[in-house]
């Protein structure tokens, strides 16, 4: 069969690399994909929310199953579209619709979602414009830290956590009435601070029955032992050693089955993946959000470790078939490196010369490409995130320095990464 994938960064090129070992694989499109997408199949230079051209090129090149990668064309609908266009009805388009997708597109209804189907997560109030002055009293009177989310997309810059009372009323000025995020932040949801542990937990789900994936952490400060600002993602490690087996059945028992049944519940058309982000207090899960779509760069640990084919999945997926699926996941342990440009998060130049990728073959390891283009022979940078470089090993340890020592062999000027993701567990699986 045919296939397309959608989005341009390192997670698309992680699932145009899994997707094209399968043996159902005849074609492989990517729109717009990037230099390492274009290594796995063919690059279109279609956006990612222009839906009727994307529509127009699945039915002239005979296209069965699409895949998602990115929020923005999730939540403005390419799955109603889809969906509610005749001629491209039969397609497996693998998301959720723009309605079910407000799961990741606005923080409220996400909680509001959460408190109607009892699953566990922070106690909350939300604001806007209208009742501006009762967030200041809130605020105010609020134990200290406090988080600050702008409702909407605001690519993985909107949560904001305060260590003071006058810096959260600043930032909630900004983000109100100053629109700080824009159209995002015009509603706030302020929510109490839980202390504990993260992890990523991925879903796949048809609305009624679901798979569970591999679970990942993800490292978003941007500087060693988890320090400086956030980022769009430093790393990430699968398995997750704390995440065992009593653990995932709480998460299972009290989170992934009462998402999965309000699911049904309100009858939202989901077919796709529910990536939930969770925190683990004194041995309990709390949701701290959904996102409608794969992480990056946990994508770059998690499709490596499946073991089956994921066309199979998928197709089950679109079919009604995935409560007969099994899925296969190797044990051995997976750590991608991100390597990003000088500056990100903040300011950043692109177009530098990527060296050594020709030349830094090594097994177990395998180099996603996140921001880079080609011009002419050479590859040069084109992102704030650059390359993830993921390696397996039995432990984090392992794993984590194969992927070090894989960036040591690759230069491009002010490439920077962290050589510590997965630093709490090394030696733990040992």
């Amino acid at each position: 069969m045919n296939i397309l994938i959608i989005g341009n960064g390192g997670r698309e090129h992680a699932l145009a690399w899994k997707l094209k070992q399968s043996s159902q694989c005849d074609q492989l499109f990517i729109a717009p994909g990037n230099t390492g997408t274009a290594q796995c199949g063919t690059n279109v230079p279609i956006h990612p929310t222009d839906f009727s051209s994307l529509a127009s090129f699945c039915l002239k090149n005979n296209v069965s199953l699409v895949f998602v990668g990115p929020e923005e064309p999730l939540v403005r609908g390419i799955c109603n579209y889809f969906r509610e266009f005749p001629p491209t009805a039969h397609i497996n388009i693998i998301g959720p619709s723009s309605e079910a997708a407000q799961l990741e597109g606005s923080k409220a209804f996400a909680k509001a979602f959460m408190q109607r189907h009892g699953i566990p997560t922070a106690a909350y109030r939300e604001f806007t414009a209208d009742n501006y002055t009762d967030g200041i009293e809130y605020i105010r009177t609020h134990n200290l830290p406090i988080v600050l989310k702008a409702d909407g997309l605001a690519a993985g810059k909107g949560v904001l956590i305060c260590n003071n009372h006058l810096e959260a009323l600043a930032e909630f000025e900004l983000m109100i009435q100053r629109s700080k995020f824009g159209e995002a932040g015009k509603k706030v949801v302020v929510e109490e601070f839980l202390k504990g542990i993260e992890l990523s937990v991925f879903v796949l789900t048809d609305g009624k029955e679901y798979l569970m994936l591999p679970e990942a952490k993800d490292y978003k400060r941007v500087g060693r032992g988890d320090t400086g600002p956030n980022t769009g993602g430093m790393g990430a490690v699968s398995p997750v050693p704390f995440a065992n087996g009593e653990f995932m059945q709480k998460v299972i028992t009290k989170v992934v089955q009462p998402t999965i049944n309000g699911l049904n519940k309100e009858k939202m058309d989901y077919k796709g993946i529910v990536f939930i982000g969770l925190i683990k207090v004194d041995d309990e899960p709390f949701v701290i959000e959904y996102n409608c779509r794969l992480g990056d760069p946990e994508t770059e640990v998690v499709l490596p470790r499946i073991e089956s084919d994921l066309v199979e999945i998928l197709m089950a997926l679109g079919t009604g078939k995935l409560a007969e699926t099994k899925i296969d996941i190797t044990p051995q342990t997976a750590v991608t490196v991100v390597a990003v440009s000088a500056g990100y998060p903040n300011e950043y130049q692109t177009g530098k010369l990527i060296e050594g990728l020709t030349d830094t073959a090594i097994d177990g390891t395998i180099i996603f490409h996140a921001g880079t283009k080609s011009e002419g022979e050479d590859i040069v940078t084109n992102g704030g995130r650059v390359l993830a470089v993921t390696s397996f090993g039995d432990n984090a340890t392992e794993a984590s320095e194969q992927s070090v020592y894989a960036l040591e062999n690759l230069f491009f000027e002010g490439m920077y990464y962290r050589d510590d993701i997965g630093y709490e567990f090394k030696g733990a699986q040992e």
